[in-house]
């Protein structure tokens, strides 16, 4: 099933790039050890100014997972991460992943019913949490079972941040202390989890075939999946990313931890693939320009991969600042449609190449790119990675090819194609094909080289800030509003990229439309980033014969009004 060079797209990678990769057969607690034992005092993290070594990472990581077996965590138990970019982060997967344990990332800006869904899930019984959500998660009912909470407190463990925040304008040292305190009663400090010494070296490891992470994606029914990716996985797309960024050295390496951790991109690109070149992670818990500017200065980012808002504010920001950009090397923009616009302001300003890439997060996630290279093709998500293959098929028979260049659905296949869905076979047999493939749901079109471009969505989510938002998520809260019938939600494209969530509502009679009234009752149950920010009133809504509102006319009626 690899790739070789007999495909067509393999003649326009970057020179020196592989057709395959050398697959991995160990785990990725081995490659962890090996960047500790090779890099040893190289810095491995920074945050806010401090830094932290390969050496002390491995410390911590030893005795995190000591106090993870202190509390119970066995081989093949589920824990819970609910942490911004911070340096408990890296530690914290990596102690998972040594006791033979599964990784759940969550967005700490989830809602509790959003949490709660994913609880119910996976059923992890121990969790480690920003101090601020830990209410939420203490607050759970009582039969979702969680014995025991590790708090963080990013402020109290990093005294840096304090002196940084000194020098902050009051408005801006008010928000920074708001974001990053917040008490935890009933839970475990994160120091002393760290206090009961070294795990035996002795202690059982994990294997290249065992489940190393469940990563939760919405599906087309609005309720979250649980992915399921192996060591193998995200060892083979960090491998695969090392061949694509060819010319990356050991050691040499710094990459801006923007994108958050507990999203499938920023997972493998930071805690995977850049552990894997032993450089260095400079961490942000959220993205502002003139952060990650003035980190510029100390630290110049050499891979920055982000989304194309993020590119177009860092590059007008620099511009205004005078600060330079020219260090960064490799930049791979995914999650949402890269507009031409933002690929001539990032290129005139850093020189180097902003190439677009794609994936998912059953792919582990990145499966194609655009090459760093002549080669490359703006308006394209380029070509498969080493050692993926992809076919076109039908898009109501995936056991049919279409002709070359019509499009259809997207099919993948390669080592990093995840195992399916936690507790959802039915799920599971519908995403996976015999033989290995991988159902992505997208409408392309291919050209004869390979160079692949996504025409529409069969899955319909809406991509916003490089996050997937499920519309029928969204409608399923509208509905539970007393002056709404029905909804039917979708995106609308933005001129810099990516979409604006909007809902179209049906109204009880004698309702009047109140948006901001119907945005505070979404953000009981939503995230902030699902929240529509339009909201506008239908009638004589379009609906299918067994009564199901059409989301697809609905929003063909309405997008020429906004």
């Amino acid at each position: 099933m690899a790739n070789t060079t007999d495909q067509p797209w393999a003649t326009n990678y970057q020179p020196g790039v592989p057709a395959e990769i050398q697959l991995p057969t160990e785990s990725l607690v081995d490659m962890l050890d090996r960047a500790v034992a090779e890099a040893g005092s190289a810095p491995a993290l920074e945050f806010f100014g401090r830094r932290t070594s390969y050496t002390e990472l491995g410390d911590q990581i030893d005795r995190a997972a000591e106090g993870l077996r202190h509390l119970g965590v066995r081989a093949g138990d589920r824990v819970a991460l609910i942490l911004p970019n911070c340096p408990q982060h890296v530690v914290a997967f990596y102690a998972i992943l040594r006791l033979g344990a599964v990784v759940v990332e969550h967005n700490p800006l989830y809602t509790a019913p959003e949490l709660r869904h994913q609880f119910e899930d996976h059923q992890a019984r121990v969790v480690i949490t920003w101090d601020k959500v830990a209410a939420t998660v203490r607050d759970f009912p009582a039969d979702i079972e969680i014995d025991h909470v590790v708090a963080v407190n990013l402020l109290t463990e990093f005294p840096t941040v304090k002196r940084l925040a000194l020098s902050l304008p009051v408005k801006s040292l008010r928000a920074s202390r708001a974001a990053l305190t917040a008490k935890a009663p009933g839970t475990i400090a994160w120091k002393d989890l760290l206090g009961h010494g070294h795990l035996d070296p002795e202690h059982p490891r994990p294997g290249v075939h065992d489940l190393a992470a469940i990563q939760y994606t919405s599906g087309t029914t609005g309720r979250a999946k649980g992915a399921m990716l192996t060591h193998f996985n995200l060892y083979s797309n960090a491998l695969q990313g090392e061949a694509w960024m060819h010319g990356a050295e050991y050691r040499k390496e710094i990459f801006y931890a923007i994108l958050p951790m507990f999203h499938a991109f920023g997972l493998t690109l930071y805690l995977t693939y850049g552990i894997r070149k032993q450089a260095l992670l400079v961490l942000f818990p959220k993205f502002e320009p003139n952060m990650v500017l003035d980190a510029m200065k100390k630290s110049p980012a050499t891979v920055y991969c982000a989304v194309p808002p993020i590119y177009e504010r860092t590059a007008r920001a620099a511009q205004e600042r005078g600060i330079s950009l020219r260090s960064c090397k490799y930049c791979i923009s995914g999650a949402m449609n890269l507009p031409d616009h933002v690929v001539e302001l990032w290129e005139s300003v850093s020189g180097g190449l902003l190439v677009e890439g794609y994936g998912m997060t059953e792919s582990s996630p990145v499966a194609l790119g655009n090459p760093f290279h002549a080669t490359r093709r703006p308006g394209t998500i380029g070509v498969p990675f080493p050692s993926t293959l992809m076919k076109v098929v039908d898009l109501h028979d995936p056991s049919i090819e279409v002709a070359p260049g019509e499009p259809g659905e997207l099919l993948l296949k390669g080592p990093q194609v995840f195992q399916g869905y936690w507790n959802n076979p039915e799920e599971t047999a519908a995403a996976l094909l015999p033989g290995g493939w991988l159902r992505t749901g997208d409408v392309v079109t291919v050209d004869p080289d390979g160079f692949t471009t996504i025409v529409d969505r069969a899955k319909e989510l809406v991509i916003t800030g490089g996050f997937n938002v499920s519309p029928s998520e969204v409608e399923t809260v509208l509905r539970l509003h007393p002056s709404v019938v029905d909804a039917a939600v979708f995106g609308k494209p933005l001129e810099r990229g990516g979409e604006m969530v909007v809902a179209a509502v049906e109204l009880e009679p004698r309702a009047t439309l109140d948006q901001e009234a119907l945005r505070e009752h979404c953000r009981e149950h939503l995230a902030a980033y699902k929240i529509p920010r339009r909201i506008v009133q239908i009638e004589n809504t379009p609906r299918s014969l067994l009564g199901k509102i059409l989301r697809k006319q609905v929003r063909e009626q309405v997008l020429p009004t906004l």
